[in-house]
């Protein structure tokens, strides 16, 4: 293996600094005043850096950085990079992470993620917070433990991800997503995961205004639904409620199950009663709601 070279505490300006760099550690270095520092680079481990300009990583590989700061003009700092580790660290700028190909994030606060992590595939991040809207969209084959998410549209058009004890404040969350399943979180927001396709929820929290609609093959198992109105309207449903759902609206078939439902909203003519088994386990039952 080639021995890596070292850089400690330099200043680097101008476009392209260390362009194609390979084997470097890089260590308590700030990057300023020039776009592209490391494009094109190969086998980088960036420890206690800076970017202060844009276009930082681009088109690069095998990528470590450590108590990195990308500050707010480090903006789309990492886009067409594969294999890129980013732990302990804050990234400011917002456009981050477009089309990469196995991203690690561990440890990482975004105070700006407006439009981040898009496009990309092979996504693991632990303890990460978010703040921005549009965050993940069109991105698959994710695993997230321990994250915390405030903004609206996130994980639009997202295929085959796993989500562990989430805290999401999201308007619209999860639309056109595919192959989604999220375990022991809380979810609040409108209109949560319209047009999805199988999108599975457990152990979860969950307030929404005409939340999980038009879904093809929703599954809850131990859900709490918190001022929850106008639900499953024209989605296929396996829905287990752990208490009462304040309204649920036009179902296009499938299970519901829950202690009570204060209003139940069934138009014949837009959706086959038949279609739909709904079980109160508590007083009232279902046929009484909805005479």
């Amino acid at each position: 293996m080639q021995e890596m070279k070292e850089i400690r505490q330099e200043y680097l300006t101008g476009e392209r600094p260390l362009f194609k760099g390979r084997n470097l550690k890089i260590f308590n270095t700030i990057f300023t005043d020039g776009e592209s520092p490391l494009k094109e680079s190969d086998t980088i481990e960036l420890y206690g850096s800076m970017f202060k300009w844009k276009y930082p990583l681009w088109y690069a590989k095998n990528i470590l950085a450590e108590d990195c700061t990308w500050f707010e003009m480090g903006r789309a700092g990492v886009w067409y990079t594969d294999n890129i580790t980013v732990k302990n660290s804050i990234v400011e700028a917002p456009k981050n992470f477009r089309r990469c190909h196995g991203v690690t994030l561990q440890n990482v606060h975004f105070p700006n993620a407006a439009e981040t992590l898009w496009n990309c595939d092979g996504v693991t991040m632990e303890q990460v917070s978010v703040k921005g809207d549009y965050f993940a969209m069109n991105s698959q084959n994710m695993k997230i433990y321990d994250f915390e998410l405030v903004g609206n549209y996130s994980f639009d058009g997202v295929k085959n991800m796993e989500i562990h004890r989430a805290k999401l404040l999201s308007k619209d969350a999860f639309w056109n997503s595919e192959n989604v399943t999220v375990y022991d979180s809380f979810i609040s927001g409108e209109y949560l995961g319209w047009n999805a396709k199988n999108l599975t929820l457990i152990n979860c929290t969950i307030e929404s205004l005409q939340g999980m609609c038009y879904i093809e093959n929703l599954v809850m198992k131990n859900c709490r639904l918190l001022n929850t109105t106008l639900a499953f309207e024209y989605s296929t449903v396996d829905v287990e409620i752990d208490g009462k759902i304040d309204s649920v609206m036009n179902p296009s078939g499938g299970i519901i199950k829950a202690d009570h439902i204060e209003e139940l909203i069934i138009d014949k003519d837009k959706v086959d009663p038949d279609q739909t088994v709904i079980t109160c386990r508590m007083s009232k039952t279902a046929e009484q709601m909805a005479g």
